[in-house]
């Protein structure tokens, strides 16, 4: 073989391997949109043109956190200290359509405030791109990562507890990060990791892990509805994407299919309207 033919073999796998591995990005337009995803395999931040939201005004039943989410994000996004924040509770209840709600409100207001989305297995990639986010003071990110929790012998956390803390080198002050979880502390609530553990202490690896929680500055909870903001949230739904329905049907129709699910929750509001939208022949989008 020529040592032509050789450099054309070689060049072709090199164009197959930059497709399956690009290089990444050192640097990046974050003019390209408000809200973000982060592709770890990739090492790069993929635009999302439209964020699928909800109108915050029609988040019902969790008015307390929503106000102070607004206050904090709005903060931030001004430039002024804020905290980082833990959205954890039942599913279903808004959490991490909250988030989305109010980035939305206040990307409105403040266009340099931008939503990254970090899934929990990429959180060991946060030391590669947090360099990224410092490098560009002129914007504000918030990241979020939606069902945080970590299992027994994963040591994901560990690099999240570095951005929390922010070690020595400390957080970059332009990045926020906001979780949701079902759970308070982001562990089961047995800790079984430490059955047949060779640790002097075995409380101190579980201390450790719950301590994580306690880097939030701001823990919002959220708890199933009872049946009247239920039923509050199921009319705000039906007035906004005007549904033509009687209310006594409505509301009767509503608690049936929450009764069907054995929960009454914004989720379950929701896909009661997907339903009765479908079946009047309107859209919800």
């Amino acid at each position: 073989m020529s040592n032509f033919e050789l450099t054309k073999i070689l060049h072709r796998i090199a164009e197959l391997l930059e497709k399956i591995y690009p290089t990444p990005e050192l640097g990046f337009d974050f003019t390209k949109a408000g809200a973000f995803l982060w592709n770890a395999e990739q090492k790069r931040f993929v635009p999302v043109n439209e964020v699928n939201c909800i109108p915050i005004e029609l988040l019902k039943g969790i008015n307390q956190s929503r106000d102070q989410l607004v206050v904090n994000t709005r903060q931030f996004a001004k430039g002024f200290p804020a905290n980082n924040a833990l959205l954890w509770g039942a599913r279903g209840t808004g959490k991490s359509s909250l988030v989305k709600s109010v980035h939305t409100k206040i990307y409105k207001e403040i266009n340099k405030l931008i939503l990254i989305e970090v899934h929990r297995e990429d959180l060991s990639s946060l030391t590669y791109f947090l360099p990224i986010l410092r490098d560009n003071p002129n914007f504000r990110f918030i990241l979020f990562c939606d069902d945080l929790s970590f299992d027994t012998g994963d040591n994901t956390y560990k690099s999240l507890k570095a951005l929390l803390d922010g070690g020595i080198e400390g957080c970059p002050e332009n990045v926020l990060f906001y979780a949701t979880s079902n759970r308070r502390h982001l562990l089961p609530r047995d800790i079984t990791e430490n059955s047949g553990s060779r640790e002097i202490n075995i409380g101190e690896s579980a201390e450790e892990k719950i301590s994580l929680s306690d880097r939030f500055g701001l823990w919002l909870g959220f708890h199933n509805c009872d049946q009247e903001t239920y039923l509050e949230i199921v009319d705000a739904y039906a007035e906004e994407f005007d549904l033509k329905i009687d209310l006594h049907q409505l509301r009767a129709e509503a608690l049936e299919w929450s009764a069907t699910r054995g929960a009454r929750s914004g989720r379950v509001a929701w896909q009661f309207i997907q339903n009765l939208a479908g079946r009047l022949e309107k859209r919800t989008s």
